[in-house]
């Protein structure tokens, strides 16, 4: 039971504190893939951290006990002690019941929106070479519409779309900038990031962390974006082109990812007044902390059975 307390204990602070922790850091946005990174493994280890408090809450009154020492070649009532729940088969069926809700709700929420993104992705990029064409000095595909609007659609079919507006309104090293932009966020598999922050958010809405993560991974993978683009590009050619871009309109498809479609203030002051990168053991030392983030429901959970593993094997009577 012990267990079970200090994974729904884990699930709640970072569920809560993590989000605010994570909004007031800094260095996420001097390292915008790592910083998504951290808040999709904060958030999914507190889906982790539900379904395995249930669990361990089971593995006392269930054969799961027994079926785990013989995997581990532990004691079995030394391992069923450390697990030991008060309660017996009414607490272990309720562990049951939380593991199989959160793994259910995770499951079919994951199909549902992953199902849902790749009709609607492919039906909008069909939709759009029908209507358009494709322009392969550009590499996109150009739609004939006033608006200056540029973004990128995945999945089975991923697609950059340009408008004749941005095409018109935009400088030749421009439009390379932003287009530059778009591939990268199709290179960079950022529709999946984000699908993983919305399924998670959907799972668990009333948690912060999870409720606040689309957005923030949205953000960041923007940021992403712009660092690759400026590899090849001139920054200022990018904030300039966001300016254009940023004007009111349109707004961009659900299923795509627009140039200007966030923060785009913020956005073109970190282009023309870029940040210091973070040092390598800074680095080091962030991706060490997120693995463990990733980690760590699962570390505890099996905390009790290495223990049991290391007090050795009880000599048969």
């Amino acid at each position: 039971m012990t267990v079970a307390v200090i994974l729904l204990a884990y699930a709640g602070i970072v569920g809560t504190v993590g989000a605010r922790v994570l909004a007031r850091a800094r260095w996420t946005t001097r390292a915008p893939l790592l910083g998504a990174l951290t808040y999709l493994a904060a958030g999914w280890s507190v889906l982790a951290a539900l379904g395995l408090a249930g669990l361990t809450v089971a593995v006392h009154a269930t054969a799961l006990g027994g079926g785990l020492s013989q995997v581990i070649g532990a004691c079995v009532r030394r391992l069923r002690a450390l697990y030991a729940a008060p309660g017996g088969a009414t607490v272990a069926e309720l562990g049951l019941i939380l593991a199989g809700a959160v793994a259910a709700r995770t499951a079919l929420t994951a199909f549902g929106q992953l199902r849902a993104a790749g009709r609607q992705a492919l039906r909008h990029a069909r939709t759009a070479r029908l209507a358009g064409h494709v322009e392969p000095a550009l590499g996109a595909v150009v739609v004939e519409h006033p608006q200056p609007a540029a973004y990128c659609v995945a999945g089975r079919c991923p697609t950059v779309i340009v408008t004749a507006g941005a095409v018109a309104a935009l400088a030749p090293g421009q439009l390379d900038a932003v287009l530059a932009h778009e591939r990268a966020h199709l290179a960079g598999r950022h529709h999946a990031l984000k699908a993983a922050a919305r399924i998670g958010r959907q799972v668990l809405p009333f948690l912060p962390l999870l409720r606040d993560s689309e957005a923030q991974v949205a953000r960041l993978a923007e940021l992403h974006a712009d660092d690759a683009a400026t590899r090849t590009a001139d920054p200022r050619e990018l904030a300039t082109a966001l300016v254009v871009l940023a004007t009111p309109g349109h707004p961009t498809p659900a299923p795509a990812f627009g140039a200007a479609a966030t923060d785009a203030v913020q956005r073109i002051h970190r282009l023309l007044g870029p940040a210091e990168p973070l040092s390598r053991p800074r680095q080091h030392l962030l991706r060490a902390t997120t693995a463990l983030l990733a980690l760590a429901p699962v570390l505890v959970a099996l905390a009790p059975a290495v223990a049991a593993l290391a007090l050795g094997r009880v000599p048969a009577a």
